[in-house]
């Protein structure tokens, strides 16, 4: 049985609904997002790295990872005396990448977005 076509996703339990929101509203900060999409490219990144990639303050990024990590959305590994940040699974990237094909859909008006002329592999 498909994982994703399982019937408990059609009619979750209402805590289900209550933690996607959750979910939701960490994911709806444009930092949180790029911080994601950075992750996406590099297996692993310390905070520095983070920042310089997304433009803002380390302790900005800090921040942002920190509740990132309550949501359980990335990990940390310790190498020397650096902090690597990593996705702990490819959901958030999901949802991400899901949005933007959303927003590509909101502002195309009536065209067809980027995403549907992409090459299929």
């Amino acid at each position: 049985m498909n994982a994703d076509n399982d019937v408990s996703v059609v009619k979750p339990p209402p805590e289900f609904i209550d933690l996607a929101a959750e979910v939701l509203g960490v994911l709806s900060d444009p930092t949180r997002i790029r911080i994601i999409l950075a992750l996406r490219q590099a297996d692993e990144l310390s905070v520095n790295a983070l920042a310089e990639l997304v433009g803002k303050k380390p302790s900005g990024v800090s921040q942002h990872l920190a509740r990132m990590r309550m949501a359980r959305m990335v990990t940390t590994r310790q190498e020397g005396t650096s902090v690597l940040y990593s996705l702990i699974d490819e959901h958030a990237l999901a949802l991400v990448l899901e949005a933007i094909k959303q927003a590509e859909h909101a502002v195309s008006n009536g065209q067809i977005p980027p995403h549907h002329h992409a090459p299929r592999r």
